[in-house]
C-alpha cells in the first residue's frame, strides 16, 4: 500500500521564482504543479527538425522560436513548456516565458497525449495571440494543424498522406513535408 500524496497548492510567484533555480521542469495549472517527465529520441528528433527549420526561416524575422525550456503563460494561473514556440514579442515581460505566441507545436507523447489533444487545446485556442497550434504524432506520419480563421472560429487540418505531403505553418509563411517532420525517425514495419 502507498501512502497518499498531499497536494499543497503554490503561488504563482512561488512557483516562478523556484522554476528559475529548479533543475526539474515544472508545468502549473491553478495553484497545481506538475513535473515534466523526459522524451524519447524520436520525440527530440521530431522537435528538432521542426526546431531547425524554424530557427533558420526565421533568422532575419522579429519573431524567435523557442524548444522546451521557454515556458507560455497561458493565463496568470497557467503555465506550460510546449515543445516549440513561436513568439513576436519585441520586449517579453519575463526572460523565462512569453505571453503572446503566434505558434505552438507539441509532439504527443503517450503520458501527456491526452493534456495536449484536449486540455492544451482549449487553453490554447483561448490565447487571442495563437494562430496555430500543431500537433505531432511521433509513433506513425501525422501532424494536426488547429488553425485560427479570420472569424475567430478554429479548423483543424490532418496531414497523413506520405512523406512527400506539404504541411504550411501559415503563422510564420513556412512549408515542411512530412519527410522533413520525420527525417530521422525509424517506424517499425
Amino acid at each position: 500500500m502507498g501512502f497518499a500524496k498531499l497536494k499543497t497548492k503554490i503561488s504563482v510567484e512561488d512557483y516562478l521564482a523556484g522554476e528559475e533555480i529548479s533543475p526539474v521542469k515544472y508545468e502549473y495549472v491553478y495553484g497545481e504543479v506538475y513535473a515534466m517527465a523526459g522524451t524519447s529520441d524520436r520525440h527530440n528528433f521530431i522537435a528538432g527538425e521542426i526546431y531547425a527549420t524554424l530557427l533558420n526561416h526565421l533568422r532575419d524575422s522579429l519573431c524567435q522560436p523557442f524548444m522546451g525550456d521557454i515556458k507560455v503563460r497561458v493565463s496568470p494561473q497557467v503555465y506550460y513548456y510546449p515543445d516549440i514556440l513561436v513568439s513576436c514579442e519585441q520586449n517579453p515581460e519575463n526572460p523565462y516565458f512569453r505571453n503572446e505566441p503566434i505558434l505552438i507545436v507539441e509532439v504527443l507523447s503517450p503520458s501527456t497525449q491526452e493534456i495536449d489533444r484536449r486540455e492544451k487545446l482549449l487553453f490554447y485556442q483561448q490565447m487571442p495571440s495563437v494562430q496555430e497550434y500543431v500537433v505531432v504524432e511521433q509513433q506513425k506520419m501525422l501532424v494536426e494543424i488547429h488553425r485560427r480563421q479570420p472569424d475567430g472560429r478554429w479548423i483543424t487540418y490532418y496531414f497523413n498522406e506520405g512523406a512527400d505531403e506539404e504541411i504550411e505553418f501559415q503563422s510564420v509563411e513556412m512549408t515542411m513535408t512530412l519527410g522533413e517532420i520525420y527525417r530521422r525517425v525509424k517506424f517499425d514495419k
